[in-house]
């Protein structure tokens, strides 16, 4: 009989690596779709939609994920990873189905920042699941592979849209991107099991409520909840040195993948080569999402961070340099190879370093805060296009932003997560 729960339990946490990637693949979806969809959104007379309205839709729904991470990370230090899973993944669809229907701007905008709020909460939910579920040692891999995910899906639908809009319009993107739930949803609720590191941890606040006075309050100069925990016992400073890594991360993944084509294209390339060179900076960030979290395991995540974020900076230093023919392209792989997975890492030490009560809450604030990088990287960089300097300028501030992520997770105190 112990040998057959013991199988069954093997059996049901061997699902949560695919059914967590999947869920994954959905924000890369995100990433990508509003882009797709942007050129049609523009046509549509009765719209009326000029880039800058259209560009505000896509920062209301980022928003809505920079909320949705904050809030839904804390929420799953409650409710469980099970719950929060399975609340986040169907919400997001459903609402990703109604802006099919959205019959004005506006309408959408509100469709994708109630998206965002849902979107918001799978990867921190996501990635607490994947580290309590990884064998002692393989955080790292365990996280960048699952974030593989991220890239698939931004690729797939970039695809779909040259597929699907010109036959069928803009609206079945949408439609199609709500369309996963209903094969994910099904097996979230069959396959996926409850964390055993928050099932252990909620037992622990149980046992130590029921031997401690009842009371409505938390005892005075103690935060309650797992948010408070993240400034508590000496987590303080590194906290606040995930949230500005995670910043200066987001604002590097955003801004390189909204303007890098247009950036070598103000820097005399063709655009057949400055498009390629977007395709394959993310053919670097796969390359770089299998090897970092290899490396990451052997040497320790931290240290493996900091390497990435200063070889980040360095070839970001380097595309500012006009080389010539294959130079340019092995540059941008190896910055895709780095900066990419230096954000991953970033989320992988946040699994380590702090406990399985406050888990969820540290990786949805480090994903959230994150998210405002996201809303400033394309930002920044569109100001310096805007003024005709983002080459070689923008590079340069890529870069310094590099070095800022390095030395912000250089100073976090290294501990181990229980």
């Amino acid at each position: 009989m112990t040998a057959t729960v013991a199988t069954s339990h093997r059996t049901r946490t061997g699902w949560v690596a695919p059914l967590c990637w999947s869920a994954v693949v959905l924000d890369g979806v995100d990433l990508v779709v509003l882009g797709v969809v942007l050129p049609s959104l523009l046509t549509e007379r009765s719209w009326a939609l000029t880039p800058g309205s259209a560009s505000l839709i896509s920062v209301v729904g980022l928003v809505g994920v920079m909320l949705g991470a904050l809030a839904t990370g804390a929420i799953s230090d409650v409710i469980g990873r099970r719950r929060t899973m399975l609340l986040t993944v169907t919400s997001f669809s459903v609402m990703t189905l109604l802006c099919a229907f959205a019959p004005n701007p506006e309408v959408l905008g509100l469709l994708r920042f109630l998206a965002g709020l849902g979107l918001g909460g799978v990867l921190p939910t996501a990635l607490a699941l994947v580290n309590e579920q990884a064998a002692d040692g393989h955080g790292g891999r365990a996280t960048t592979s699952m974030m593989t995910g991220y890239h698939v899906g931004a690729v797939l639908t970039a695809l779909l849209g040259i597929l699907i809009i010109p036959s069928l319009g803009w609206r079945w993107m949408f439609a199609l991107g709500a369309l996963p739930a209903l094969v994910l949803v099904p097996l979230l609720l069959r396959h996926l099991p409850e964390s055993g590191a928050y099932l252990t941890a909620r037992e622990a606040r149980r046992s130590a409520g029921s031997s401690a006075p009842a009371t409505t309050e938390a005892p005075a100069g103690r935060p309650a909840g797992s948010v408070g925990l993240l400034f508590r016992h000496g987590l303080a400073r590194s906290t606040l040195a995930f949230w500005v890594t995670s910043f200066m991360g987001l604002l590097l993944v955003y801004g390189l993948n909204t303007w890098l084509p247009q950036i070598m294209r103000s820097a005399g390339y063709e655009l057949g080569a400055a498009l390629a060179l977007l395709l394959v900076l993310n053919v670097g960030a796969v390359l770089g999402l299998l090897v970092a979290g290899r490396v990451a395991d052997r040497i320790g995540t931290r240290r493996a961070a900091v390497v990435w974020f200063v070889a980040s900076a360095v070839f970001l230093a380097l595309l500012s340099v006009r080389l010539p023919g294959v130079g340019v392209y092995a540059v941008v792989l190896a910055t895709g190879v780095f900066v990419f997975s230096a954000q991953v890492l970033v989320y992988a030490y946040v699994a380590q370093v702090y406990p399985a009560a406050a888990r969820g809450a540290a990786l949805g604030g480090a994903a959230g805060v994150g998210r405002l990088g996201a809303i400033t990287g394309p930002f920044l960089t569109g100001m310096l296009l805007t003024a005709g300097i983002a080459y070689p300028w923008g590079f340069y501030l890529f870069a310094v932003v590099a070095v800022v992520g390095a030395l912000a997770v250089a100073v976090v105190r290294s501990r181990s997560a229980s």
